[in-house]
């Protein structure tokens, strides 16, 4: 059930109205913001929105160890394709730990890109694939993923992939420098394909300084309509600073610019993840601190990070953002609280004028299932949904 936060209008429970999509999924209106299930009951719900303006929705279903991926596509938000199953290999996706799951791009002429840890390790432990998958030409199946990992195996966190207009597509995660161990020695790996993930060259460091990375933190990453490459993750140095990096690059994830934009001394893994959003004018990256999130514009030209945004009122352990930015430069920002390990917990959201003012629409809404995460857009009316 959807319940509005402290000081929101109540003339706004006059507006919630609920509707069935055609994929069964139940859709709750509230304002400017659509909360949405999951399709078929699935979990982890990630979204990419191509230069069309269409929808694409990847999700978990199975055992959260070994299970499956699947993908839907909408043009409106609300009537979804039939499902296709990503994963040709049954069972290789993993869901546990909330931030293991699979990542999802729209590239060039739309084609979708798929990146996850696999559940499976052929090589013996610690020899865990990053495996990737694309939509075949025609649009109708997934060809057989394949393990971009040639040597800086040791995933634990989760990878992500991006992709841009042109052709290029980047997988991402993090694992130790080959012969070391611990998460001092944790480096951001880079695995590029110029030919719209036909062929992925063999992985490099992203990133030279000594930053270490948070192994059961995930990282994201994003390729903007200009074809910049962004990066955020959590490092691990000494083991108690573990900061919010965004790195930056500008030359295809030949090089990047990195900056510390978020410190945090905790002795403890966080299992944090991390968010991208874009309007065509704006890039916002979203992430979490001190058990609260927060999300900040990065500038185009020197690709610094503005002063964050904290999402507002008392924390609950608030966990996994979520960002959307519509057309008019207004900003969703969407969270989880009171999750943690075997644990589901409760959503909120706020939306922000375009200085990253809050605005008046807020709300909350149970039923976030263990191993979940959020998902949000924004719709071509101005408005935004929420997948939970």
């Amino acid at each position: 059930m959807v319940t509005l936060l402290r000081n929101a209008p109540v003339v706004a429970l006059l507006l919630m109205m609920f509707v069935t999509p055609q994929n069964g999924a139940e859709l709750r209106e509230f304002g400017k913001v659509r909360l949405m299930r999951v399709p078929e009951g699935g979990i982890q719900p990630q979204v990419a929105v191509d230069g069309r303006g269409e929808i694409h929705l990847i999700y978990f279903k199975g055992d959260p160890g070994h299970g499956d991926v699947y993908y839907v596509r909408a043009k409106n938000g609300a009537l979804f394709s039939k499902p296709l199953k990503v994963n040709t290999q049954p069972g290789s996706a993993v869901a546990v730990g909330n931030i293991r799951g699979a990542h999802i791009a729209a590239g060039k002429n739309g084609r979708v890109h798929v990146a996850w840890n696999g559940a499976h390790a052929p090589g013996g432990q610690g020899k865990e694939p990053m495996l990737y998958s694309r939509l075949n030409d025609a649009g109708t199946a997934f060809e057989p993923e394949r393990n971009v990992i040639q040597f800086a195996h040791g995933l634990d966190g989760g990878g992500a992939v991006a992709a841009d207009a042109v052709g290029n597509v980047y997988v991402v995660w993090h694992a130790p420098e080959p012969g070391s161990e611990g998460e001092g020695h944790r480096r951001v790996w880079i695995a590029r394909s110029t030919d719209e993930g036909k062929t992925f060259e063999r992985e490099r460091p992203a990133f030279d300084k000594p930053t270490g990375a948070c192994g059961c933190c995930g990282l994201n990453a994003f390729a903007d309509h200009s074809g910049a490459l962004y990066v955020v993750y959590r490092s691990a140095t000494e083991m108690v600073n573990r900061d919010m990096y965004l790195l930056v690059s500008r030359d295809q994830g030949q090089t990047f610019q990195g900056q510390n934009i978020s410190k945090w001394n905790v002795g403890y893994c966080v299992m944090s993840s991390e968010s991208f959003a874009e309007n065509g004018k704006t890039v916002m990256a979203g992430w979490e601190t001190e058990k609260q999130v927060y999300f900040g514009r990065i500038d185009p030209a020197s690709g610094k990070l503005a002063q964050p945004i904290a999402a507002p009122g008392a924390s609950d352990n608030r966990k996994h953002p979520a960002l959307a930015v519509n057309a008019a430069g207004e900003t969703l920002l969407a969270w989880t609280e009171g999750m943690g390990w075997k644990k589901g917990g409760t959503l909120g959201w706020q939306i922000h004028d375009g200085s990253g003012k809050p605005q008046g629409e807020k709300g909350a809404a149970a039923g976030v299932p263990v191993w979940s995460l959020l998902a949000a857009f924004a719709r071509p009316d101005g408005g935004f949904t929420i997948v939970y």
